[in-house]
């Protein structure tokens, strides 16, 4: 049956009724031996994919430059960093896919996050511009922490003096400009990756990279676990959770065979920077690529499920790299792993490739600190930050959190899942711990799953259960005006990405086509060694 859906599925309606009707006339297989459900599940094929063959693939890509200005704030962490240089440009990037009846949008940003606002914002300018629908649009952030000050404006305007100069003044803050020059970037990069289709062949598989990611959470002697506890530290027993090295590629190819452009998907924070402007590691993954493919082919990076996992390896006593080696080893290596499995891809490209959409959005609750811990906080902050110590800022984040809470006391979250043939992109808008991608991977059913982390939005962490229990810890299991979503956010957001995903129909993954049947074997190679 598997063999009969998936050519009901690659077929056009005419074609796919055809089939039906020869499996139905056969004398080997009669009406008897077909039951009802397997009818339904053809014609389900049939009505999910129709007209595919007829149309076959259109492709294209574009990207836009997002680097921000000189002296724009940099973001990454919970205080005030600023651009002194530019070490490489930060990119919209913009694959575009369609098969006649469906289009689907994947953006790749080189910011740290994506807000909410502006995804909806961007995705209406789309439709207005060239028509693809807003649910087929998929807007991820690479997380690179050297990036430009894009995040969520206006969230602090109900709040009082004091708390506008913490958000404004002590802590990182979007700049309009700049939120306005990334959403129109991502506009622009779509519809012209739109206007840009040829006809194309995809290319799909997966390699491993082990040697660059590591989880940042170690358990410790005191049995809780920790973020960072520092190499050599004595008290370190072992990883609190899991990496993920899987490479996903999805390379697309045009009707003369040159590369287009290619998707990868990930699990690593983007924070092996240096003090600079940069995407980040993501810059040294897009040279690696061109550099064998051509600086034409474009690259779009989305980010996996990575909220603990960094290139920090805390269980290696080595010392770290400097500067700009940590970008060159992960981002070359990545790359590296990419080009290979772009090169296994000659001989399995098609050009007949189903794509498929689904969503959904809902609100989940924060969580709110007691009454005792912000009184608490309140005190702190007032103080300034040398005096009051390294708790300051954890002080800040809890004052913070309590005005958000005040006016939003829930947050609008949305899953996503996209099909491109044999892979689904399931989306989430948190920093996603590691184990939950490995769940999407084991439960979607689908030969190459992405996860795609930061997604659509931005909540902050969201760690697994586990983390906030007796053995958990680390800073991404605090409460602040960032991560604070209650924490079963994390099951959701995988519970809703499966049940989205198990009302679509995976494409088994290409295979090499067949030697011609054996003949004879080759005359010059049957022959006994001559010694005189």
């Amino acid at each position: 049956m598997t063999s009969i859906i998936h050519l009901v599925a690659v077929s056009s309606l005419k074609s796919a009724v055809t089939v039906i009707g020869v499996i139905l006339a056969s004398t080997w297989l009669t009406y008897a031996v077909i039951s009802a459900s397997m009818i339904r599940a053809a014609l389900f094929v049939v009505f999910a994919f129709p007209l595919i063959a007829q149309a076959g693939l259109k492709a294209g890509f574009a990207e836009r430059d997002i680097t921000p200005e000189i002296g724009m704030e940099v973001f990454g962490n919970y205080g005030k960093n600023f651009a002194k240089r530019i070490h490489d440009p930060c990119k919209a990037r913009a694959a575009v896919f369609e098969n006649g009846t469906q289009r689907v949008a994947l953006v790749g940003l080189d910011t740290l996050v994506v807000p909410r606002q502006l995804v909806l914002e961007a995705r209406l300018l789309v439709q207005k511009r060239c028509g693809i629908s807003p649910d087929a649009i998929l807007i991820g952030a690479s997380h690179s922490h050297s990036s430009g000050p894009l995040g969520s404006l206006g969230d602090f305007d109900h709040a009082s003096d004091f708390v506008k100069d913490l958000a404004n003044n002590k802590s990182p803050s979007a700049d309009p400009k700049y939120y306005a020059m990334v959403r129109d970037a991502i506009v622009e990069a779509i519809v012209a990756a739109d206007a840009a289709r040829v006809d194309a062949t995809a290319g799909f598989g997966t390699g491993n990279e082990p040697t660059v990611a590591f989880n940042r959470r170690i358990r410790m002697k005191n049995g809780v676990s920790a973020s960072h506890p520092g190499k050599g530290n004595p008290d370190n027993i072992e990883y609190a959770g899991p990496t993920d090295p899987q490479v996903g590629v999805i390379g697309i190819w045009d009707a003369d065979g040159k590369l287009m452009g290619t998707v990868v998907n990930f699990s690593c924070h983007a924070t092996a920077n240096g003090p600079w402007i940069s995407a980040n590691w993501i810059y040294y993954m897009e040279r690696a690529i061109q550099g064998y493919f051509g600086a034409n082919a474009k690259v779009v990076y989305l980010q996996g499920a990575c909220g603990d996992v960094t290139q920090v390896d805390n269980m290696n006593p080595a010392a770290w790299l400097e500067g700009d080696a940590w970008s060159q080893l992960v981002g070359g290596r990545v790359g590296a792993e990419a080009v290979k499995v772009l090169l296994g891809m000659s001989q399995t490209r098609i050009n007949e490739v189903p794509l498929a959409v689904r969503q959904t959005a809902w609100e989940i609750p924060r969580r709110a600190p007691s009454p005792e811990r912000v009184a608490a906080a309140f005190e702190l902050a007032k103080k300034e930050p040398a005096q009051a110590g390294p708790d300051w800022v954890w002080a800040k984040e809890t004052v913070m959190l309590d005005a958000l809470i005040a006016r939003y006391p829930k947050v609008e979250v949305e899953v996503q899942a996209i099909q491109i043939g044999p892979v689904v992109c399931i989306t989430n808008p948190s920093e996603y711990f590691c184990q939950f991608g490995l769940e999407l991977k084991a439960g979607s059913g689908f030969p190459m799953t992405f996860p795609v982390e930061l997604a659509n939005g931005c909540v902050g962490y969201v760690p697994t259960e586990e983390a906030f229990g007796p053995g958990g810890g680390g800073y991404e299991t605090r409460l602040t005006s960032y991560s604070n979503l209650e924490i079963s956010a994390g099951r959701q957001f995988r519970d809703a990405g499966l049940k989205l995903v198990k009302e679509l129909m995976p494409l088994p993954l290409p295979t090499a086509p067949l030697a011609p049947p054996f003949k004879e074997p080759w005359d010059y190679g049957r022959v006994a060694p001559q010694l005189k």
